[in-house]
């Protein structure tokens, strides 16, 4: 079984994917904000990490950035952001971050991405 982090500040968000996912058969954690992401990620074996951008303390670009290369690349993190510019895209990917995912997501879109991720 997968065990995901899901960081955002949003609980209402947070609870819709962890729903969502937990009833796919994947482990959730959650973090509240973008140092305690770090946090966890430093320390709980995660098979993939989705992470919002705006939150407070560190960003989801920030939290990725203090990481590093070699960590992201056995653990994958899609970041799961309302900043929809080019521009967002673009420090998603200079952050070692390789999916992507605008708000507002169909929950069935999430789950295809982690399957894609996770059976890669």
């Amino acid at each position: 079984m997968a065990k995901i982090l899901v960081a955002d500040d949003e609980e209402v968000l947070r609870m819709l994917i962890t729903d969502t996912l937990e009833d796919e058969g994947y482990m959730i954690e959650n973090a509240v904000d973008g140092k305690d992401a770090l946090d966890k990620m430093q320390t709980g074996g995660y098979d993939l990490v989705i992470l919002d951008n705006m939150m407070p303390g560190m960003t989801g670009i920030e939290v990725a950035q203090s990481l590093s290369a070699e960590w992201k690349q056995k653990h994958p993190i899609i970041m799961l952001t309302a900043k929809t510019q080019q521009s967002d895209i673009e420090e998603t990917k200079k952050a070692g971050i390789s999916y992507y995912m605008a708000k507002p997501f169909s929950p069935a879109q999430l789950i295809l991405l982690v399957e894609d991720i996770l059976d890669a």
